[in-house]
Order: C-alpha cells, then structure tokens, then sequence
C-alpha cells in the first residue's frame, strides 16, 4: 500500500491496524534517533530501553502529525521521538547526584571565567583560574559530557522545542517566543569560539558522529568530546544569562 494511501485511511479511520503499518514504516526513524543517542547514554541506559522510548515518541507523532501541512514527516517524527527519549530518561533520572553536582560546579566556574572575559573561554583559561593542569579540567568534561548534553535539551524541550513546528492557531505571543528562543540560540552558538562552533555545527546541524568529527578536525574522539562539553556548558550558560532555563 503507497504510503499516501496509509495517512489517509489512518487519518479518516483512526484505526490501530492502520496506525500499526505507519509503526512499521517508520520504525527505522526510532533506530537512527535512538542509535545516535546511545552514543551518549549507553553507559547508563540500554539500546533496547532507548527504542521502547521512542517508539511511544513515533506514535505520539503518528497521532498528531497533519498530513494537510507542508512539513515532512520525518523530520517532524524524529523531533518528537528525541524528545519522548529524552523525557523518560529524565524520569528514569539515571545520573548520579555527584555527577550532577560536577556539572554545577563547572557550570559556575565557566560563568564566573566567561563573565571576566566578555567572551567565551577556553579549556585552558578555565585551567588557569582552577590553578590546575589543563588534563584535569578535559577529564572533568568528559566525565560530564552525558548529562551536559541531556540538560541542554531538557532546557530548551521545558522553554519549547525550537526545532518543533509551530501550528496555524497558536498564539501571537507563543510565536514570537519561539522566534526569540532561535534567536537567543543563534546568538550563544555565535558566542562560542571557532573549535566549539565547528563541533556544534557539525554534530547538530550536520549529524556527524564524533569519530567523523575528530577525523575532520584531525584530533582525538575525546577531544571532541571535551569540546562539546565545554560548548554545552557555554551555551547553557548564556541562556541562562537571558532568563531561559533557570
């Protein structure tokens, strides 16, 4: 059955068998969302536990997607599916209160450090105001790399997903927020140094993986890591600055 064909019995009917066969379709979208994922949580969370997520985050795209609109459901279901993930792995709440605390602590370091500068700063400046080597402080991010991640998103997904679309009744006052969100988002990213930008680029809008990453900037898997930590806390940082997230 051509899969115009499936959306539109689905839609007129709502029935299961229906819906089932759209499941079936797109269940790949969840394998590639939840696979890259997994790059960052496997060491806490199992593949298996990261599909069950997003399959509930397929159907609740499935349920809601309007077929009517000029937007691929594709690109609308791995939004939604990122985001069933990432919601239940904040209700499974796997990360340990002392690596919480880590983040924390770095995050306000790297404020204090940023706010002296009036710029983004780098690992070694963060390594001179701890007076310690600058080994010390890449080990700290990539301990933390996980949940920097995760608490960015949880950040943005609790402000409004800028990545979602928005729909023909929603208010004034909620576009102009979610164009603001852009706006703000684009600016942090803007605030980062080269290094940083380059990886965020490449991991969030190029969906490279790290080790395509390291291979193009010539440097360690780890060193990307480090680097998308270090971004994260940074953008977090001034979002924060602007009332988001606190």
């Amino acid at each position: 059955m051509a899969t115009d064909e499936l959306w539109k019995l689905y839609k007129e009917t709502k029935d299961n068998f229906y819906r089932q066969k759209l499941i079936e379709k797109y269940i790949q979208l969840v394998k590639i969302v939840a696979g890259r994922m997994y790059n960052y949580y496997g060491g806490n969370v199992e593949y298996e536990d990261l599909i069950g997520f997003g399959i509930f985050g397929l159907i609740d795209a499935i349920d809601k997607f309007d077929v009517n609109r000029d937007i691929k459901f594709e690109t609308y279901a791995q939004i939604r599916i990122r985001g069933a993930i990432i919601d239940n792995l904040r209700k499974f709440d796997w990360i340990p209160r002392g690596l919480r605390k880590k983040v924390k602590e770095m995050e306000n370091l790297i404020s204090t450090v940023e706010n002296k500068l009036g710029r983004s700063a780098t690992i070694k400046e963060i390594a001179e105001e701890l007076n310690v080597p600058e080994s010390d402080v890449e080990n700290i991010l990539s301990e933390i790399a996980t949940i920097n991640v995760l608490s960015l998103e949880e950040t943005l997904m609790n402000k409004g997903d800028i990545y979602s679309n928005l729909n023909d009744n929603d208010s004034p006052e909620k576009i102009f927020e979610h164009k603001e969100l852009k706006l703000i988002l684009k600016e942090a990213i803007e605030g980062l140094n080269e290094k940083e930008k380059t990886v965020v680029s490449l991991y969030y809008f190029d969906e490279l993986t790290y080790k395509e990453i390291a291979n193009i900037l010539e440097v360690s898997e780890s060193r990307i890591s480090q680097l998308h930590s270090k971004a994260i806390l940074s953008l977090k940082n001034s979002l924060f600055s602007k009332g988001i997230g606190k």
